[in-house]
C-alpha cells in the first residue's frame, strides 16, 4: 500500500452502537467548515439494508453526506453486507467474498484527494473484520491515531480503560489521540454513573478525554481543533 499523505484519525468504539458514526460525521462537518478537504472511509459494514437491489450502509451514507458527497458512496464503504454479524461472518452467510486487500487499498481513493481522512472501524479494536484481521490490525497498518468513542453509561469506565490498554499494547502500541464520551440514546435518569464517568475516565486514562456529548449534540465544545488532533500516518517497521 502506498504511503498516505493526509492527516487522519481512526475512529473506534468501546462497543457497538456507541455513536461512532455520529461522532465521525460531526468531526467531518467541523473539518469541512474549517475549509479542509475531508475523506471518509469505512472498510466494511454489515447489518446494511437493501434498496432497489443495492446494499446500502446507513453509516457510510451519513459520513458521505457530512462531507458534501465527494467521490462516490461506493468509495466510502466498498464492502457491504446485509447480515448483522462481523463482516467476514456476514460474507460467508451470504456466500460472498470479503476482500482483505480491499479493506486496506480502499483508503487510497481518499488519500489522493483529501487533507484529512477519517476512518471508521466496525465495533471495537478486537472485533474481527476478516478471518485473519481484527479492526486493530487495520488501525495499526494505516498508522493514524485512534479516537475512542465510548458510551456514557454504567460500565463505560471498564470498557474505555480496556480499550485504551489494548491500544497501548497491540503490535507494539497504537497511538490514541483521545476519547469522546457520548450519549447515543436518551439517557436513563436512574443511571447515576453518568455524572461521575467523565471525571473517573479523565483521571484514570492515559489518553485525554476530549469531549462529553449529550444525546442529540450537533456541535463539539469550542476550542477543539480536529485538524491538529489528526496526525500524519505513522510508519511502522516490519518487526512491529
Amino acid at each position: 500500500m502506498e504511503e498516505l499523505r493526509p492527516r487522519g484519525l481512526f475512529i473506534t468504539g468501546t462497543d457497538t452502537e456507541v455513536g461512532k458514526t455520529h461522532v465521525a460525521a460531526m468531526i467531518a462537518r467541523s473539518l469541512k467548515t474549517a475549509g479542509h478537504r475531508v475523506g471518509v472511509y469505512k472498510p466494511a459494514a454489515s447489518g446494511c439494508r437493501s434498496v432497489h437491489g443495492e446494499i446500502v450502509s446507513d453509516d457510510a451514507l451519513l459520513l458521505w453526506e457530512a462531507v458534501g458527497r465527494p467521490a462516490t458512496l461506493q468509495a466510502v464503504c466498498p464492502q457491504r453486507f446485509l447480515t448483522p454479524l462481523a463482516p467476514h461472518v456476514a460474507a460467508a452467510r451470504e456466500n460472498r467474498p470479503l476482500d482483505r486487500a480491499l479493506l486496506r487499498d480502499g483508503l487510497q481513493v481518499w488519500a489522493e484527494c483529501s487533507d484529512v481522512v477519517l476512518i471508521e472501524g466496525a465495533g471495537g479494536l478486537l472485533a474481527p473484520i476478516s478471518s485473519e484481521d481484527y479492526v486493530a490490525d487495520l488501525a495499526w497498518e494505516f498508522g493514524y491515531p485512534l479516537l475512542i468513542v465510548a458510551r456514557n453509561a454504567l460500565g463505560t469506565i471498564n470498557h474505555t480503560l480496556m480499550t485504551v490498554q489494548v491500544a497501548a499494547t497491540y503490535r507494539g502500541g497504537l497511538e490514541v489521540a483521545g476519547i469522546v464520551l457520548n450519549e447515543p440514546t436518551p439517557p436513563d435518569p436512574a443511571d447515576l454513573s453518568r455524572a461521575d464517568n467523565p471525571r473517573e475516565i479523565a483521571a484514570r486514562s492515559a489518553a485525554p478525554l476530549l469531549a462529553l456529548l449529550d444525546f442529540g449534540a450537533a456541535d463539539f465544545p469550542e476550542g477543539l481543533d480536529w485538524y491538529s488532533i489528526a496526525q500524519p500516518a505513522r510508519r511502522h517497521h516490519a518487526q512491529d
